[in-house]
């Protein structure tokens, strides 16, 4: 019988946790869910950001030195950073033209909003992501090209949320492999393909176990949802925002099938495994070694692309959570402040959604925190942040989980598109993780 593909084993692990976990509800079983299952998600989760730098360094820097031509990368990068600030406002536009014309915040009651924000509005997430924007926002105009620059390489590995700077860092040594010559780089090179290799046969061990990490991570995810009451108070908001994400799923796909000459439906089938991992992460950072096994062996990206434009993207862009920012923004407006819905505020928007977007962190819940910075470019009141930010907290998991999965498909565009345009996109050639074992066992 024919082996059942991976996507298939994780679709299938996903919809048993979704049942199992309204089962646990009905039972009671929330304690039992949080001591016995939620652990195989967060083990399977550490183990993916694990081998994120590593996976970042060893990539990256095979890659630079492969090239043996710091224009060739310079081409690569420029392109890179333009195509993800296009797809980036256009995931704006989109959200921006969606709840316009849909207008989901005047189905929301006075009786609504005073229940939200009972439930949520002083809660410690709620009240931690204000100070965290607050943060931000206070910081100076230079001060994201200053975080990019580590003053501590062995420090900034040590923080997945410090993906730019280890970026930073491995362009700086493989750049300067390229200058001192083939011949003293070769041992360095050698290491560092070596480390590559052992790192990838990582991804495909663990994604062994991914069907059953899954379960867990959806299982713990429905006990945990929240009143079902206030969600279908929520369910037209959640709507636009869904519908908006399927719009850029089609854009994708017209970018894929239009630029690289290839079918979309079988970019979608080679990346999902990927998808469906971040779905249940809703973390870009997570699922980025998982991305660039997929990009790599099964769509056909050469690592010289994959190892810049993948890691970069699960940093800066963020397609998905751009459009959520544009849809929550006016939605929150239209239901708490009315007179601010103007063309001026809408295109401040933009321009700050797509700048919140670089600097924000590949993590769950970082669409919240660019929604306060979003808000305070456009003069929302301050005392009504914390009932914005309840107005939303109710499906914002659920959200992050598909925003996430938007995120991590336009990466893998992306890099298909730079890839094509470089002469390096070329046939898949998937490995198994037995590959070799007959010369171990």
């Amino acid at each position: 019988m024919k082996k059942l593909a991976l996507h298939w084993k994780i679709m299938i692990g996903m919809v048993l946790g979704i049942l199992f976990g309204f089962l646990a509800l009905q039972l009671g079983w929330q304690n039992f869910i949080a001591d016995w299952i939620k652990p195989l998600g967060t083990i399977f989760v550490k183990l993916l950001k694990l081998i994120a730098v590593p996976l970042i360094v060893a990539s990256l820097i095979k890659g630079i030195s492969d090239l043996k031509d710091i224009s060739k990368f310079k081409n690569i990068g420029v392109r890179t950073i333009l195509i993800y600030i296009g797809t980036t406002v256009i995931a704006i536009t989109i959200g921006l033209v969606l709840v316009n014309i849909m207008q989901p915040g005047d189905g929301i009651s006075q009786e609504t909003i005073d229940k939200l924000t009972n439930t949520y509005a002083k809660s410690s997430s709620i009240t931690s992501k204000i100070t965290e924007a607050t943060k931000q926002q206070s910081s100076g105009p230079l001060q994201f090209v200053v975080d990019m620059v580590p003053d501590n390489a062995v420090s900034a590995m040590s923080d997945n949320k410090a993906m730019l700077q280890v970026i930073f860092f491995t362009i700086f040594l493989g750049i300067s492999m390229l200058l001192i010559g083939e011949k003293k780089a070769k041992p360095l090179k050698d290491f560092f393909d070596g480390l590559n290799d052992a790192i990838l046969k990582m991804v495909d061990l663990i994604m062994l176990v991914s069907p059953y990490a899954v379960f867990a991570l959806l299982a713990n995810v429905v006990v945990t949802s929240g009143d079902p009451d206030i969600l279908l108070a929520l369910l037209k908001y959640a709507g636009v925002v869904v519908l908006g994400l399927l719009i850029m799923v089609a854009f994708y796909c017209l970018l894929v099938s239009v630029l690289t000459k290839k079918n979309p439906l079988w970019f979608l089938k080679q990346l999902s495994p990927a998808q469906l991992l971040a779905f249940s992460t809703s973390s870009s950072a997570a699922t980025l070694p998982v991305t660039m096994e997929r990009v790599e062996e099964h769509i056909g990206v050469d690592k010289e692309v994959s190892s810049f434009v993948l890691p970069v993207g699960a940093t800066i862009n963020m397609d998905g959570t751009s459009l959520y920012q544009a849809v929550v923004a006016v939605f929150v407006m239209q239901v708490l402040w009315p007179e601010g819905l103007g063309f001026a505020n809408q295109m401040s928007i933009v321009l700050t959604a797509l700048l919140a977007s670089i600097g924000s962190a590949a993590v769950p819940g970082a669409g919240m925190v660019m929604l306060v910075i979003v808000l305070e470019s456009i003069g929302f009141p301050k005392d009504l942040y914390p009932v914005a930010l309840a107005l939303i907290f109710a499906v914002d998991r659920p959200l992050d989980m598909l925003r996430t999965t938007i995120n991590v498909t336009g990466d893998a565009t992306v890099s298909m598109i730079v890839a094509k345009s470089v002469g390096k996109l070329h046939d898949p050639k998937p490995k198994n993780w037995d590959d070799n074992y007959d010369e171990v066992k």
